[in-house]
């Protein structure tokens, strides 16, 4: 784990840097500009439905039992705009995320690398076409798990656990493909992912728990509703710095690996 470390230092350092910095305002600009649009239309809307299905089934009195078991029956009073945005938070973070993938990381990638492994020679052998299969596949699974693992939201501290480890599972599926795509050739790209899949799993992890802050803002809104369109404009600011770390990090550590598996190769080669 010490790659890692270093690779998280790295990361934050790079962090800082003023083109890094710049590169956090594309993403949330078109994140902004497509959730500020879909919050204005359609999230009093959803959450009337939503509010109207509980009532046709009776639902606020079973929600109300179980929530007052738990000892959260206050929940029950905002468990309308809680389930919508819960609902829209996996699409947040999926629009956030893809445009940190397609449009920050190739920058990234090309901004660690000539400044920290100017020798490393860059064999394109990623392609759009898979990254955003990997993107479109594992957004599938994410997206059922985290419905599925709705109702255990209401047990405290169980959000932030689930959040983190589906969130950090997400990204590393994402972005540490991209993280190769600049420099390494498809072989080494499948090479560099099966050996070093456990680093960057917590990697992963580690970045999904810093995702968890902007959800405790978004959630926010539950509680203070007309606060709602400040709180998720912070959000989505935050998740897209989170994700742009989360680049930083996977980008140092792969190019790292990189340059390491060649030189072994090298190595296994003379001999």
């Amino acid at each position: 784990m010490r790659s890692v470390s270093i690779a998280f230092a790295r990361a934050l350092l790079s962090q800082l840097h003023f083109r890094m910095l710049l590169l956090t305002l594309i993403p949330f600009v078109l994140s902004l500009l497509i959730w500020g649009l879909v919050l204005y239309l359609a999230l009093n809307p959803m959450i009337e439905s939503i509010r109207d299905y509980f009532v046709a089934y009776d639902g606020f009195k079973t929600s109300g039992s179980v929530l007052a078991w738990a000892g959260l029956s206050a929940i029950n009073t905002v468990l309308g705009p809680l389930i919508a945005m819960w609902m829209l938070l996996p699409l947040v973070i999926l629009t956030t995320l893809i445009f940190v993938a397609t449009i920050a990381m190739p920058l990234i990638a090309r901004h660690v690398g000539r400044r920290h492994f100017p020798g490393l020679e860059a064999r394109k052998g990623g392609g759009f076409m898979d990254s955003l299969w990997r993107s479109a596949s594992a957004f599938f699974v994410f997206a059922i798990l985290w419905i599925a693992t709705l109702p255990l939201s209401a047990i405290p501290g169980a959000a932030l656990v689930i959040h983190a480890l589906l969130l950090g599972w997400f990204t590393c599926r994402i972005l540490a493909y991209d993280a190769l795509a600049e420099y390494a050739d498809a072989q080494e790209i499948d090479a560099i992912l099966r050996i070093h899949r456990w680093p960057l799993l917590v990697i992963g992890i580690i970045a999904g728990a810093l995702g968890a802050v902007p959800t405790l803002v978004w959630l926010g809104g539950v509680w203070i509703m007309f606060l709602l369109p400040l709180l998720a404009l912070l959000s989505i600011w935050l998740y897209v710095l989170v994700f742009i770390f989360a680049g930083l990090w996977f980008v140092h550590y792969c190019l790292d690996a990189l340059a390491k598996y060649r030189t072994a190769g090298l190595v296994a080669d003379v001999s």
